[in-house]
């Protein structure tokens, strides 16, 4: 399982096969099953029929590495216009984001001062930045940049983060994150990292998303579970019932095109479920982390290919 994994992850590395599939027809129809179209507009109508359906969203723009403060000042204004037109349709949606697609790589103040500008605008707007977590060199710098920014006058409450159970650190993070307020999207982790930082094993990473997730649950903030793991979902519903925790103080958050009966089974019981719903031109390496995380995406994928 985990070569399976590593393979899918070098993938996604890969800038000759990102090329070819971002600009193959072929590819992109493939990739549907995970992103919802190419432009704003095709992932705004996704998010009205997740609305329909129950479901609140998570929208991001897909995009990683810029190399430019243009291009990182160009990502910024598409999630500028994504919260205006949340707020014009009336969507239950918020957004999430990258800090490498903010300019991270070009210097740590580039990148935190346009998401201080998106999450003041996400304030004037009653709505919500999420910082999406990437891999372990950026892990740092990510929660010191939304820990500086939370709780400032014109952000509040506006900003959140993303969190990895499977590295060591993360049960310190948690820690740290609840005693600033700060609201949490726990996920089990879709980089590679070294066995020195990160539990190597499916069964350990589980153990410690549990063991997080129970903190999150009791911390009496509003936190999203990020998982389509039925064992730990259940873990999840079990915990809430017998400490008596309000349902409508936490969500379920899944990815657009997992798991959908799923999806529609926590709305029908009463649970909160959040799609995560991605677009844009480079989806590539979103896309491969997604087979690198379930082999049965990956068969699912090869399946419709050949059908």
């Amino acid at each position: 399982m985990n070569l399976f994994r590593d393979v899918f992850i070098s993938l996604s590395q890969s800038q000759s096969l990102r090329r070819f599939a971002e600009n193959s027809p072929l590819a992109r129809k493939v990739s549907g099953r995970f992103v919802a179209g190419v432009t704003l507009s095709e992932a705004l109508a996704v998010c009205q029929e997740e609305n329909r359906q129950g479901r609140s969203v998570t929208l991001d723009a897909l995009g990683e590495n810029v190399r430019s403060e243009e291009h990182a000042d160009a990502s910024a204004a598409v999630y500028h216009v994504m919260l205006d037109r949340i707020a014009e349709m009336g969507l239950d949606a918020n957004v999430s984001l990258k800090l490498t697609q903010m300019g991270m790589d070009l210097g740590v103040g580039v990148a935190e001062s346009m998401v201080q500008s998106l999450s003041e605008h996400a304030y004037a707007l009653d709505n919500f930045v999420r910082v999406d977590m990437e891999g372990s060199p950026y892990t740092q710098d990510t929660i010191d940049i939304v820990t500086r920014l939370h709780g400032a006058p014109a952000i509040g409450d506006s900003v959140g983060v993303v969190v990895q159970a499977y590295l060591f650190r993360t049960e310190t993070d948690v820690d740290h994150l609840i005693a600033k307020g700060i609201r949490v999207r726990l996920c089990k982790g879709a980089y590679k990292e070294p066995e020195t930082i990160a539990f190597a094993a499916k069964s350990d990473v589980d153990a410690n998303y549990v063991k997080l997730m129970k903190k999150l649950l009791t911390s009496g903030l509003f936190h999203g579970l990020a998982t389509h793991d039925e064992n730990i979902i259940q873990q999840a519903k079990t915990f809430v019932a017998e400490h008596g925790i309000d349902r409508s103080s936490f969500e379920f958050q899944m990815l657009y095109g997992i798991r959908r009966d799923l999806q529609d089974s926590l709305v029908k019981q009463g649970y909160r479920v959040r799609v995560y719903v991605p677009f844009g031109e480079e989806w590539y390496p979103y896309f491969m982390r997604r087979l690198a995380e379930r082999p049965a995406n990956a068969l699912f994928i090869a399946k419709n290919f050949f059908r």
